[in-house]
C-alpha cells in the first residue's frame, strides 16, 4: 500500500557547502549522488548523519545526475555529458552534448538510453553502454515569442520507455516516439511564462519538470505561475496534469499556500498521488491527490529545492536543494 502523504513527518535534515541541483537514488538502499554547484558529483548516504566524497568534477555547475544501473551520467553547465563507474569511482567518458547549457539529464526505466536537454533547444537520447547518440530531437523554437533566447529545461520517459516528453521555457512541450524519434503529439501550457515589457524587458519561468503517471494517462507539467516583478520568484506555485492522449482541458493546481517555483515532479508508484518541490525563499513539498482531484498536503522545507526522490515504497522522500538535503517520511 502506498503511504499517506498528510502523515507526512520530517526526518534527518544536514547542511550542505553547495546547492545541490539534482540527486540520483541508487535502488533499495539510502545511498544518493548529487549534482553540485560546486562543480562535483558527490556520493553520500541519508541518515543520521551526512558523509559527503566526491566522486569527480565538471568545469561548471553540475545540474543533474541519473542512474543507468551501476553507470552514472551527469550533466553540466559546462557542456558535457560525464559517464561514472560508479564501483570503482572513476570516470568512463565525457562528452561535448550541446552548444549551450545543459539544463537535465534522464535515465530511461530500463537504463538502456539517457536522454539531455540543453539551451540549444535540443534532446539527445544517448546509448549508456556506448556514448553514442541515438535520437537528436528538435522540437522547440530557439526564441521566445518576444525575441528573447528560449531554454530547455526538462525531460521524463513513460514507464515503459516508449515515450519521451521535453519541455521548454515557453510552456511548449513535446511528446516523442522514443523508436523512432519522430515528434508524437505537442501541448501548450503558456500559463508558465511570464514576459515583462513594461517595468522591464525580461521575461521568466518556463516549465521545469515533467512528469507521466505509472499507467501513462497522465502527464504532469511544473513551474510558477504569473509573477508580477520577473527578478523575483513570487508567483504562484503551479502545477498542470494533461490527461496528454485526448485533448480534455487540463487540470491546474495554483491555489497552494506556496509562492515560488516548483522545479520536481513525482508520481506515487501507483499513480494515487503527484509530488511537487521547490521553492522561492524556503522551500517546499506539495502532495494532490489524483482521485480527489485537489491538493492533499503541503509540508515546508527549510531551503529552496531543487530536486526529490522516492524510495521503492514512497514511504521516504530525499530532498536536496540550497545548502540542503532533507528526509521526510510517511506512513
Amino acid at each position: 500500500m502506498v503511504p499517506n502523504p498528510e502523515k507526512i513527518k520530517a526526518g534527518p535534515s544536514h547542511g550542505l557547502k553547495f546547492i545541490a541541483m539534482g540527486v540520483a537514488r541508487v535502488p533499495n538502499s539510502n545511498k544518493l549522488y548529487l549534482a553540485g554547484s560546486d562543480f562535483k558529483v558527490h556520493e553520500t548516504e541519508a541518515g543520521a548523519k551526512l558523509d559527503v566524497k566526491e566522486i569527480g568534477k565538471h568545469d561548471s555547475y553540475v545540474t543533474g545526475v541519473a542512474l543507468a544501473g551501476k553507470t552514472l551520467i551527469s550533466c553540466s553547465y559546462d557542456q558535457h555529458l560525464t559517464w561514472w563507474d560508479t564501483e570503482k569511482k572513476t570516470q568512463v567518458r565525457t562528452v561535448e552534448a550541446h552548444s549551450k547549457w545543459v539544463r537535465q539529464v534522464t535515465a530511461s526505466p530500463d537504463g538502456s538510453l539517457v536522454a539531455s536537454v540543453g539551451d540549444d533547444m535540443a534532446c539527445k537520447l544517448w546509448d549508456v553502454k556506448t556514448g553514442k547518440v541515438v535520437h537528436e530531437l528538435r522540437g522547440h523554437k530557439e526564441k521566445t515569442p518576444n525575441h528573447f533566447p528560449s531554454m530547455l529545461f526538462t525531460s521524463t520517459f513513460t514507464a515503459d520507455g516508449k515515450f519521451l516528453a521535453t519541455a521548454d521555457k515557453v510552456g511548449h512541450i513535446v511528446v516523442w516516439d522514443v523508436k523512432t524519434g519522430k515528434e508524437y503529439k505537442t501541448l501548450e501550457a503558456p500559463g508558465f511564462y511570464t514576459w515583462d515589457g513594461r517595468q522591464r524587458t525580461h521575461s521568466i519561468g518556463g516549465i521545469r519538470s515533467v512528469a507521466f503517471s505509472p499507467d501513462g494517462k497522465y502527464l504532469a507539467a511544473s513551474g510558477i505561475g504569473h509573477i508580477g516583478n520577473v527578478d523575483h520568484l513570487d508567483g504562484p506555485a503551479r502545477i498542470e496534469v494533461f490527461e496528454w492522449q485526448s485533448d480534455k482541458k487540463s487540470v491546474l493546481y495554483d491555489k497552494t499556500k506556496q509562492k515560488g517555483i516548483v522545479n520536481r515532479l513525482v508520481f506515487a508508484p501507483n499513480g494515487s498521488w503527484l509530488l511537487g518541490a521547490g521553492g522561492a525563499g524556503n522551500g517546499f513539498l506539495i502532495f494532490i491527490d489524483m482521485a480527489k482531484n485537489k491538493v492533499a498536503k503541503e509540508e515546508n522545507v527549510k531551503f529552496h529545492v531543487h530536486s526529490l526522490a522516492l524510495n521503492e515504497k514512497a514511504d521516504t522522500v530525499y530532498a536536496v536543494g540550497h545548502n540542503g538535503l532533507a528526509t521526510f517520511e510517511m506512513k
